[in-house]
């Protein structure tokens, strides 16, 4: 089977969020399944380096105001379709918002191209290359499978959701200039409460669709965390599948990392201390061998539940324990955590942006990785942190409650705790979970054997890869059969 992966962002060359590691990492676990894929990517200015390796060009006139083409590369293993669309792509600032933080004023008209681009690849091919599925990623991606209906193509489409909040809504004014049919512009189309959306577009129009765990595959039909999608969802409820993300064991290995001060193994885990102190010194904490190091690395948001952080740290620093924190977001929340790292010198440090080279060094050093999300589709950071040992401190929501076995006493004796869970998702029951943390670290036999657990649990794509080349089986089959 060939399989045409439609994406905003791919892990390495261009990353916003775990979106860009799901698309990266996809294709080579499909590989060994003998499946291959190609992905359609924008060529923004931080891939032109790229083009030089071109296996082949073609032009595609004008789309949505902007000259176009694609340019077929091969790099780090993974084959790319980039759209080259200059007046659409070629700008500074990110991929998503300008300048000033705020979405571009044509991100409509700049999804719509790549939907576009993506469409033509599905119908005639490139490079003597067609695809049997389209698969599609977030609401970047959502209008190519509507595109695909609209010109009858028999093409099946899965449409996976990263993360529900984000639904691609713009002006029902714009339909015409993005060439959708107006008879869509209802209930049972692309219409979502007067406006257009490209999300609502592809669950609509593609055959399955897919989430990144089971849980929030579970979670999303219900209008505590549908946002306006559950009624959608419960009715494609038998197309609805959690496929639990995984991740790159290459990139993310402590036997070999180059971005860690000392590689180490679960049979080696003394090693890791070296990794330990220059986490200290790289964010100026103090050192305490009978406390565990916490760590953050994620965005500054509301969802990510890091203002119940705040809330939290005062039983987290009255243990003993410190906390390096690495992230960027909502103005407010860096400086809550700047002001934090001074009123609490030696014991929380923050370093507002990121890094991604950092981030594997926090994962080598620290002893525990908080993730307090109020909501996560999967979460990759605490899948780092198991590969890492370094062990998860997790709300019970989403991904990270299909990937985190509690550390409770039962647990513990059975030998398959890998973390700490914590439900409802309040500060007081997070100080609870970093309370209970602290006090395992106490007893380092049990805490090095909980890590032992982590380090071993499956982390990879192994699994996850299955069930997809199961799932675009099932598709391929069903199309041949139309076919004869």
């Amino acid at each position: 089977m060939n399989v045409l992966l439609v994406a905003s962002e791919c892990a390495p060359f261009v990353k916003t969020g775990g979106l860009a590691d799901v698309v990266g990492a996809l294709p080579k676990a499909l590989e060994s399944h003998g499946i291959e894929s190609r992905i359609i990517l924008p060529l923004y200015p931080a891939l032109q380096g790229l083009t030089g390796k071109a296996s082949f060009e073609l032009d595609l006139g004008v789309l949505h105001g902007s000259p176009a083409r694609l340019v077929c590369v091969e790099a780090e293993g993974i084959s790319l379709i980039l759209l080259d669309a200059p007046g659409l792509f070629d700008r500074g600032a990110g991929i998503y918002l300008d300048e000033t933080g705020a979405d571009w004023s044509d991100n409509a008209q700049r999804f719509a191209a790549l939907c576009d681009a993506a469409v033509h690849v599905a119908c005639n091919g490139i490079e003597g290359w067609r695809p049997d599925i389209l698969h599609a990623h977030d609401w970047q991606a959502g209008l190519a499978p509507w595109y695909l209906r609209q010109q009858g193509s028999d093409i099946p489409c899965v449409l996976t959701i990263h993360n529900i909040a984000f639904q691609g809504l713009f002006p029902s004014a714009l339909m015409n200039e993005l060439d959708l049919d107006p008879d869509g512009f209802s209930p049972d189309g692309y219409e979502y409460y007067g406006q257009i959306s490209y999300l609502k577009a592809g669950v609509v129009a593609s055959r399955r669709i897919t989430t990144v765990s089971p849980t929030y595959a579970r979670e999303l039909m219900s209008p505590e965390f549908g946002m306006g999608f559950e009624g959608l969802l419960q009715a494609r409820k038998a197309d609805l599948a959690g496929i639990l993300n995984g991740i790159d064991l290459e990139v993310w290995d402590p036997e070999t990392d180059p971005a860690i001060s000392e590689n180490y193994t679960a049979r080696a885990l003394k090693r890791k201390t070296v990794n330990r102190t220059a986490l200290e010194k790289r964010f100026s904490l103090s050192s305490n061998p009978d406390a565990p190091l916490f760590c953050v690395i994620s965005r500054l948001t509301e969802q990510k539940g890091l203002d119940l952080l705040l809330d939290a740290l005062p039983t987290l620093v009255g243990r003993g324990g410190r906390l390096a924190l690495l992230g960027s977001g909502d103005g407010q929340l860096e400086d809550a955590f700047r002001k934090a790292a001074v009123a609490h010198a030696g014991s929380v440090g923050a370093i507002i942006g990121y890094d991604e080279k950092l981030s594997h060094l926090m994962q080598a050093g620290a002893d525990a990785i908080l993730i307090p999300s109020r909501f996560e589709p999967c979460g990759l950071t605490q899948l780092y942190g198991l590969r890492y040992g370094t062990l998860p401190v997790v709300s019970r929501t989403g991904g990270l409650a299909d990937t985190v076995i509690d550390a409770n006493d039962a647990a513990i004796k059975a030998g398959c705790a890998t973390g700490f869970q914590f439900a409802p998702v309040t500060a007081s029951a997070l100080s609870e979970a970093i309370d209970r943390s602290c006090t395992l670290f106490e007893d380092r036999k049990r805490w090095a054997a909980v890590v032992r657990n982590a380090m071993r649990h499956p982390v990879g794509w192994d699994s996850s890869a299955t069930d997809y080349q199961a799932l675009f089986q099932s598709l391929f089959d069903s199309r041949s059969e139309g076919a004869e």
